[in-house]
């Protein structure tokens, strides 16, 4: 005999066979235990066919396109720009003295202070005099003994030349006068010239500056022995006013600098910002460096007020002429696999578009190659592009209404209208579907 389990809309015959003779209270407790798992596994059934209902994904219509994406852009337009080549150079003065002893002696005095500015022939140091003092004493007696020895030499052969004349005397004596004549006439010039030494070496126990220029540490102390040669380095002096910035430059920069107007140069610090007064050029390398392929150059800048100090490492700037690119901001350009690039808007689609970059223009960076006239170029929410994702451009300086704002850093810090702009769609998808799966819990 067959019996019958009923369960809300569900019917399940059973054979009699299948049960056994129970008791009446385990038997109905059984049928209860049966028909609420079979409960549960329709409103199961009844969940997941609520979800597949459309309107139950995500995104409007279940599956649909995604929003467009607000990002501001800015035109892409041609304009006249500097051409201009950086390098970094390296200071020095246009004059570098290297100061040393000339003579041998102890140093009795340090006439100037070090790192101060000096004009020339001021005195540095003074050597121990007294030693080359008593030289000169010596070769002054020496020129009078020998000045004596002429006047006599003198007096010997006016005495012997009419002698000479009237055959009173042999010639050889008047030739032997003669010769002695010129002999102490040679040991007199001799002589003046051993006082000139003993002067020049005196004068060198004051040892002054050879030019106008910064004072460098002293390099001997008072009391030490100095001498000529590589032990008598005093000091050293150097001219900052002008001084010269060495740089390089390869060879397709110098090709450039060639063929426009090369002239004018810059000194920018390490932040960019301008270093004293514009230079020129006043040196170019007439060989290339075989392991570096460069080209050594030499600018001159005034420095009167000492901004740049001899050794200092700065960035020269050289106006190589002007050229015609487009200027995009910094923000917008990224770097691809392929090098530079930039986002564009073709169609109301994002596109990457490789381009080829000068130097930075103000805020901006020059375009040589990549862009047309009139390309809408995106500044913001660069992080969230993906090629061919549609868009919604307006104007840089015009935000939409979301309050989305260009923000430099490409994207990472750009302003809660772009995200709004995506988020709100998928809030308002939810909803419907959030419906539909919480009546079977009702």
């Amino acid at each position: 005999m067959a019996q019958t389990i009923a369960t809300p809309s569900l019917r399940f015959p059973v054979a009699a066979s299948a049960w056994p003779a129970l008791p009446a209270r385990r038997s109905l407790a059984l049928i209860g235990l049966l028909a609420s798992m079979l409960l549960a596994a329709g409103l199961a059934g009844c969940g997941r066919s609520a979800d597949a209902q459309p309107g139950g994904g995500h995104g409007p219509g279940g599956g649909g396109p995604p929003p467009a994406m607000p990002v501001a852009v800015v035109s892409a337009e041609l304009s006249s720009v500097p051409v201009l080549l950086e390098a970094v150079g390296r200071a020095e003065g246009s004059k570098e003295v290297e100061v040393r002893a000339r003579v041998t002696g102890l140093i009795e005095q340090q006439r100037y202070r070090e790192g101060d500015r000096v004009k020339a022939n001021a005195p540095l140091f003074v050597i121990e005099q007294a030693p080359f003092e008593i030289a000169l004493a010596q070769a002054r007696a020496t020129l009078l003994q020998e000045q004596a020895r002429l006047e006599q030499a003198r007096r010997e052969a006016k005495r012997l030349a009419p002698l000479a004349e009237q055959r009173a005397i042999s010639q050889r004596e008047y030739d032997d006068a003669a010769s002695t004549l010129r002999m102490a006439e040679a040991t007199v010039a001799q002589a003046q010239a051993q006082v000139r030494q003993a002067q020049l070496n005196l004068s060198y126990t004051r040892v002054v500056s050879p030019i106008n220029g910064l004072t460098g540490r002293a390099e001997k102390s008072q009391g030490s022995l100095v001498s000529p040669g590589d032990a008598g380095l005093l000091t050293h002096v150097t001219q900052t006013d002008p001084i010269w910035v060495r740089f390089s430059f390869s060879e397709s920069e110098l090709a450039r600098l060639r063929t426009g107007r090369a002239g004018v140069v810059k000194l920018l610090s390490a932040d960019g910002k301008p270093l004293g007064t514009a230079g020129k050029l006043n040196f170019e390398g007439s060989t290339v460096d075989p392991q570096l392929g460069t080209v050594q150059l030499r600018a001159e800048f005034a420095n009167p007020d000492l901004v740049v100090l001899p050794g200092q490492f700065v960035r020269a700037q050289v106006n190589a002429g002007d050229e015609r690119a487009f200027i995009v901001p910094q923000a917008a350009i990224i770097n691809s696999e392929r090098g530079k690039a930039v986002w564009t808007v073709k169609d109301g689609k994002a596109l990457p578009t490789p381009v080829e970059v000068g130097g930075w223009v103000g805020d901006g960076w020059a375009v040589r190659k990549g862009l047309n006239e009139g390309d809408s170029v995106i500044v913001d929410n660069l992080l969230k592009l993906r090629p061919g994702a549609p868009v919604a451009p307006h104007p840089a300086s015009a935000p939409a209404g979301g309050g989305a704002a260009s923000a430099p850093g490409g994207g990472a810090a750009s302003a809660p209208g772009g995200a709004g702009g995506t988020a709100a769609p998928a809030a308002s998808a939810a909803a419907p579907a959030s419906a539909p799966a919480s009546k079977p819990s009702r």
